[in-house]
């Protein structure tokens, strides 16, 4: 159960990832037969602490009040991806692990249970800005950056901002069940459970070549994406062998002529869900899939998600005329 929650706070924490873990775990709901948490913020760097947004907070709990909690939940801050934490609050999290709490991280939260071990050997994740630096720095850690959130055990890491609700909203729904978890998202007007991953909010901006050897074969592509190509027909046009101009590709895109084709007409459904009215037949024609179900099977291998959840996510649901 999370009879006893406490959040972890370092100096320059953000109020939004602070105030989801307020939200979810520190409000009575008792009137709504839900259970009430014994809600604790816990400083590790002193009373007072600043926060990113600029404003001050103050806290009467130090360090020695985690002993005690079944979940320590640590928010994002500013700087985390490169700052030192305080060794104090790191043995505190092993502890606490140790003899079975659970820890929860918000966004870029996870490099602090990185830096005290708590990654090691397990999946994880964080916001997509921050998934290579943080896989650089804890190279022991399997980082998935696509996902909303990871549940390894004692350790929950969530990406970015509102992916923390998520994270909350499935550790009440382990607890206590879905029905507590529908509620406080209803309190909340969120969705209890969000479909695919974070690689649907990931911007991806066309990839540049480091020289001019298929550069205009690129920008044709880019021009041409419902057409159906090959490499022979690629190659022919820049003057090469297959073998060759396959090779160049590689080593100017660090990618294959197929999967920068089809990461390119990706791009370019989402930008169509996202502006226009068209039904999901026109956009795979418009994008080089050739029918509905082709983007469909893309889509969600490329995003996690289909087509019509990503328009209900970025547009509402106004504007759908075909299902996907």
């Amino acid at each position: 159960m999370l009879n006893n929650v406490a959040a972890l706070l370092l100096d320059e924490v953000n109020p939004f990832e602070l105030g989801v873990l307020c939200e979810v775990f520190g409000l009575d709901r008792s009137d709504e037969g839900l259970p009430v948490h014994d809600f604790a913020v816990v400083s590790a760097e002193g009373p007072v602490l600043r926060t990113h947004a600029g404003f001050t907070l103050t806290t009467s709990h130090g360090l020695d009040r985690l002993e005690e909690a079944d979940l320590i939940a640590v928010p994002a801050g500013s700087r985390f991806t490169d700052r030192e934490f305080p060794e104090a609050a790191l043995e505190a999290l092993r502890r606490a692990v140790d003899r079975g709490a659970r820890v929860l991280s918000v966004c870029s939260g996870a490099y602090m249970l990185g830096a005290a071990g708590l990654l090691d050997g397990r999946r994880c994740t964080t916001h997509w800005r921050h998934a290579a630096e943080l896989a650089r720095r804890f190279p022991r850690a399997i980082v998935e950056p696509d996902v909303l959130y990871v549940d390894e055990g004692p350790v929950i890491t969530s990406a970015g901002t509102a992916a923390g609700i998520d994270a909350c909203l499935h550790l009440v729904r382990q607890a206590y069940g879905p029905a507590a978890a529908n509620t406080i998202a209803r309190r909340m007007v969120v969705p209890p459970h969000r479909d695919g991953g974070q690689a649907q909010y990931i911007k991806r901006p066309l990839p540049r070549t480091r020289c001019d050897t298929v550069g205009d074969t690129l920008a044709w592509m880019e021009r041409h994406l419902a057409q159906e190509m090959t490499v022979e027909q690629l190659a022919a046009q820049t003057h090469m062998s297959p073998r060759t101009f396959a090779r160049r590709f590689q080593q100017e895109t660090g990618t294959t002529p197929y999967r920068w084709l089809l990461r390119q007409r990706v791009l370019l459904a989402q930008h169509l869900l996202e502006t226009s009215d068209e039904t999901m037949d026109t956009i795979a024609g418009q994008t080089g899939f050739g029918n509905a179900a082709a983007l469909r099977h893309q889509f969600v291998r490329s995003l996690g998600t289909t087509p019509n959840a990503y328009r209900r996510t970025f547009r509402g649901p106004t504007g759908l005329t075909e299902a996907a």
